[in-house]
């Protein structure tokens, strides 16, 4: 199947599929045209990308999954490593932005939202003066 298809099939636009090839996730077969040629095999490996890309995990990470899946006398110990050191990372991400949603909550609450020019926003903003 050529990248026009294999895009409409995995949804994932032309421009990314050739980086995962560019990158060496997917590496399709190439015609005698020299158009690539994405087999059963690359197309499933197109969503198990999409898949894990839509979990988060990095590209590298990605590759490593991909390494794993392809490893028949795999460790699932191993997998679940990549996972969990994931999640804590998603899991410390929400934390930060929670943080984040608190303080700019508690800034949005004590600004009047009027023609003062005081802000609480703008001076959180601005930080100390340094003079």
């Amino acid at each position: 199947m050529n990248i026009g298809a294999a895009s409409e099939q995995t949804k994932l636009p032309t421009k990314t599929i050739r980086y995962y090839e560019d990158i060496g996730l997917v590496v399709p077969s190439r015609r005698s045209n020299g158009y690539r040629d994405y087999s059963s095999d690359d197309m499933h490996r197109l969503a198990f990308i999409q898949r894990a890309r839509n979990l988060g995990f990095d590209i590298e990470t990605c590759r490593k999954l991909l390494e794993l899946y392809s490893d028949r006398t795999r460790a699932s110990a191993d997998v679940k490593n990549l996972a969990s050191s994931h999640l804590e990372d998603i899991e410390q991400k929400m934390r930060e932005l929670e943080v984040m949603a608190n303080t700019l909550r508690h800034l949005i609450h004590n600004c009047h939202g009027d023609g003062r020019p005081d802000c609480p926003i703008i001076d959180e903003l601005a930080g100390p003066n340094p003079s």
